[in-house]
């Protein structure tokens, strides 16, 4: 449940004080890119990078995917698709197979040593969420958890 501020204040309220949302917005914003950056190191020193492990989780997910479709699923441009999945074929971690109807269409599955590098690098990002979040209490992440769901409902609306 959130609670919302009301938009007016009677003649005899004060202006509130605290905490500018802006200024909490940045905040959260610096945080997420540490916490990310945090976890990215950890998962790269496991083989992956964070963004390679998202594009392995898809085919884990869902199987063998054209690129498009991958890009699409990502949230990414094709040729940034293109040339991670380049590169993780160059580590046979993925394999494509050319569309026989299409030629200009590739289908991309995962390896078997890309369901390996993948479990790595999900077990190495755990960890360094693991670090960042086992600081906080139950109670902390109950009331981060709320926090976050009251920030998320709105986006998705």
């Amino acid at each position: 449940m959130c609670a919302t501020i009301p938009d007016t204040m009677s003649e005899h309220e004060a202006a509130p004080t605290g905490p500018d949302p802006a200024g909490v917005g940045l905040r959260l914003l610096t945080v997420a890119h540490h916490v990310r950056s945090a976890a990215d190191q950890h998962m790269a020193a496991a083989g992956l990078s964070l963004s390679r492990t998202k594009l392995l989780q898809q085919l884990a997910l869902h199987g063998a995917m054209h690129q498009a479709e991958l890009a699409e699923a990502l949230g990414l441009a094709a040729r940034s698709v293109t040339q991670t999945v380049e590169a993780l074929e160059r580590l046979r971690l993925v394999s494509r197979v050319t569309d026989p109807t299409d030629r200009r269409r590739k289908t991309v599955d995962l390896t078997d040593q890309g369901q390996a590098a993948l479990t790595a690098a999900e077990q190495a990002g755990r960890q360094a969420l693991q670090q960042v979040f086992g600081t906080l209490t139950r109670r902390q992440l109950a009331d981060l958890e709320q926090l976050l769901a009251c920030l998320q409902a709105p986006l998705d609306a």
